[in-house]
């Protein structure tokens, strides 16, 4: 079930496995007097449940605690399997879920199907986009010392850095007298593929084998350089940090071109938050292709101990219920799950925030 999709009534109640997004079952659940299909749930199994702390984990902490309290009222017991990247305080997160100690399984960052190399480098610069085009360079030199002829993904933080940092680097491929390095296609067969493009900036660099990918292209520009970049017709794709989480492209190496990007709320830059760092780090290492992968983050120079901390070591997850604690209470009374300030206080025992208090 996602926003786009909700198959019907039968469909759900005769159903043995519900995939959902947290923000349906969000919707779905809050009416569980009505609903038998959740109130019959006896297993959910919560994917990156370290969000807790990013924007969508106050969802994704309602629907756990609303899940343990219908559990605590129908005295069906629903077992809960957590799956995150490893955590400071996997023990806060387990005692919240009901897991015992034997259910607790917190590996090391460095436990993974591939085994990841990474290298931070930091740069100096107090404005922005200059930082930006510095990093192009580097960028193109890793490229060419880790991995020259294995794909590439290289993240940057919007639809125009993708176009300024695909150009600088079909510019210094130039240089190097290899303009289509990037390229696994003959003439005919690439003559084909961008009379179907859409977009120009993409049907211009698609020319010397790199990717664009954002969120302005429409469906089948997305989906035509998915297909070249899945299958080896491209080398280099680059994209916006959305990718990360929407899209299974895995690379040989992945570089970050900066940690930062503009919120439009604030009107000002701001950093990922680690979990969006660590995601786009994933992407790195192919299991059926690779031995190891390799993740390069370029950052902002005085960002640099601050980032080899973090990704080198577990990180604690927190609440961030707090500042959205009135609107899931507001939802709470409407569907009469709360009727009191007695069952307020009930129900906030339920949640997460309530054990990092």
């Amino acid at each position: 079930m996602t926003g786009d999709f909700t198959p019907d009534m039968v469909a759900l109640l005769s159903a043995d496995i519900i995939i959902s997004t947290p923000e349906k079952w969000d919707g779905i659940s809050r009416s569980w007097h009505s609903r038998s299909y959740v109130m019959k749930v006896g297993l959910m199994i919560l994917d990156e449940i370290h969000l807790l702390g990013a924007d969508r984990g106050p969802i994704l902490e309602v629907i756990v605690s609303r899940m343990r309290y219908i559990s605590s009222q129908t005295e069906r017991s629903i077992r809960f399997v957590g799956l995150s990247t490893a955590l400071a305080n996997a023990r806060d997160l387990a005692d919240w879920l009901g897991v015992r100690d034997d259910g607790l399984f917190n590996f090391k960052p460095s436990v993974r199907p591939v085994p990841l190399e990474v290298h931070i480098q930091g740069y100096p610069g107090k404005f922005y986009c200059p930082r930006m085009n510095s990093m192009n360079k580097p960028a193109y030199a890793a490229i060419c010392t880790h991995s020259p002829d294995k794909p590439v993904l290289i993240f940057v933080s919007s639809r125009r850095q993708t176009r300024l940092t695909a150009l600088d680097l079909i510019q210094l491929a130039a240089s190097d007298e290899k303009p289509t390095q990037f390229l696994s296609m003959a003439d005919n067969s690439l003559d084909m593929i961008l009379s179907q493009v859409t977009d120009s900036n993409l049907r211009h660099t698609l020319q010397f084998g790199i990717g664009l990918h954002h969120a302005g292209l429409n469906d089948r520009d997305r989906s035509l350089v998915e297909e070249l970049f899945s299958n080896n017709k491209i080398q280099v794709l680059v994209c916006t940090s959305t990718l990360a989480w929407g899209v299974n492209l895995p690379a040989h190496l992945v570089i970050i071109k900066g940690t930062e990007y503009y919120d439009g709320k604030t009107k000002r830059y701001v950093d990922y938050v680690i979990t969006d760092i660590l995601q786009m780090m994933g992407r790195a290492g192919r299991p059926q292709y690779d031995q190891h992968g390799k993740a390069v983050i370029l950052v902002h120079e005085p960002k640099k101990s601050f980032y080899k901390k973090f990704l080198y070591e577990p990180f604690p997850v927190e609440s961030n219920l707090r500042e959205h604690l009135h609107d899931h209470i507001n939802a709470e009374i409407v569907s009469s799950t709360i009727g009191n300030k007695e069952e307020a206080i009930i129900y906030l025992t339920w949640t997460y925030l309530y054990r990092r208090l």
